[in-house]
């Protein structure tokens, strides 16, 4: 059962729901006896060792419920990885405030450090209680059948490529959109649920779960563009060659480096101006375009999964339930039952932390450039209903005069 103070911080990328994960813990943990007051910490865990908190106990449950429907951090993020030196000064500063609970929402890293810390307290046989709150859109944790964020990120996505498809056959061309995923493909493949017509795009989806070949990827363009007219094609930021290097590292001139070492895919157009540049020389298609997806997906206004607000608050107030009964650190993990029913487990740290998830073998195409059924499936009640899109009938095209041929 928590006792004394409950902190609250949130970590790694935002997302479109994360506050609702945040807003569910607090008002949650504020309603338990035992608790004294629920912090925030600005900024994650850097803002933990730099002892910014905000009393989240002084807010009204009316403020607390417009930030819950407010897309990105309300308290910060941060992309510290820490060590165990960092979690010694993290737990050091809890037991100085009074910290009995410790609630992190957030992907692989934030787990991974709450089980560097959670293993410190036990050493120091402190009470301090850890759970761990799942957050990301890249859907790529381990135990979970899907994240939260991942739902309102494809949904984002999907309603994306259905504009962009509708412009390329506007103005027929060549259209390549880049999407976030280092090693899962998860949110580019929730591309595919943008068609509803025969010959709707993206035509062709690349995915980090295979490896990509120029030469065979040119090939698929210049055939769909001979087909249709037209091709639209998805591409994950991690796409890599068969040794691992990202295309991104082989294409681009520059290559950047995130605090962690990691080369930077997302927030620059670095691989979509490569791949456009390389069909306009490789295929002699002149009108070729390209995007990228960057933060854009990550907490865009307005267009939230129902399914994932419902779910992203529920994980907050089920890591607070936890904390309370459970009398165990762990991490929150959604598990999908029949068509759709989601259960909420509290799984150990250790099958969570530190680990990636990638598409299971069963939701790719054969082809390697496409998703199956099973995949729209898997996704279709995450998303929700998307926009409806209509076309005029091609029936009504008034016959030729002009244009006759001659007998």
């Amino acid at each position: 059962m928590p006792q004394g103070k409950v902190l609250i911080a949130q970590g790694g990328g935002p997302t479109a729901v994360i506050n609702e994960s945040l807003v569910g813990a607090a008002l949650e943990a504020r309603g338990q006896p035992g608790v004294e007051r629920v912090y925030g910490a600005r900024h994650g865990v850097r803002g933990i060792v730099n002892e910014y908190f905000l009393d989240l106990t002084r807010e009204t449950g009316e403020n607390l419920e417009r930030v819950a429907a407010t897309p990105c951090s309300a308290l910060g993020s941060t992309r510290d990885k820490p060590d165990l030196k960092y979690c010694r000064d993290i737990f050091r500063v809890l037991k100085a405030h009074g910290i009995g609970t410790f609630f992190y929402i957030g992907g692989n890293d934030s787990s991974d450090t709450l089980r560097i810390l959670s293993e410190e307290a036990r050493r120091a046989r402190s009470p301090l209680r850890c759970i761990h709150i799942p957050k990301t859109i890249d859907n790529d944790l381990m135990v979970n059948d899907h994240t939260p964020g991942y739902p309102s990120a494809a949904r984002f996505v999907a309603s994306a490529f259905a504009g962009a498809d509708l412009d390329n056959r506007a103005l027929t061309g060549v259209y390549v959109g880049v999407v976030m995923g280092r090693h899962a493909g998860f949110l580019t493949a929730a591309s595919a649920l943008a068609r509803r017509y025969p010959g709707d795009g993206p035509h062709l989806i690349y995915l980090p779960e295979r490896n990509f070949a120029m030469k065979s990827f040119l090939r698929d363009v210049k055939a769909t563009y001979e087909r249709l007219g037209r091709c639209v094609i998805a591409v994950s930021e991690g796409v890599h060659d068969p040794s691992g290097t990202p295309i991104a590292v082989r294409l681009a001139k520059t290559v950047e480096k995130d605090a962690h070492g990691n080369v930077q895919l997302s927030g620059t157009g670095a691989l979509a101006d490569a791949l456009t540049e390389a069909i306009k020389t490789g295929t002699g298609i002149k009108r070729v375009r390209g995007d990228t997806f960057g933060y854009l997906q990550r907490s865009f206004l307005g267009c939230a999964s129902e399914v994932d607000r419902r779910e992203a608050r529920e994980v907050g107030i089920k890591a607070a339930q936890y904390a309370r009964f459970a009398d165990r650190d762990g991490s929150v993990t959604l598990h999908r039952v029949g068509d759709y029913v989601v259960d909420y487990r509290l799984s150990r740290l250790t099958d969570v932390a530190g680990k990636t998830k990638v598409m299971a073998d069963e939701f790719i195409a054969k082809s390697g450039h496409d998703v199956t059924e099973k995949f729209l499936a898997y996704a279709r009640p995450l998303v929700g209903a998307l926009p409806a899109v209509q076309r005029l009938s091609p029936e009504n095209t008034v016959e030729k005069i002009l244009g006759k041929k001659k007998k």
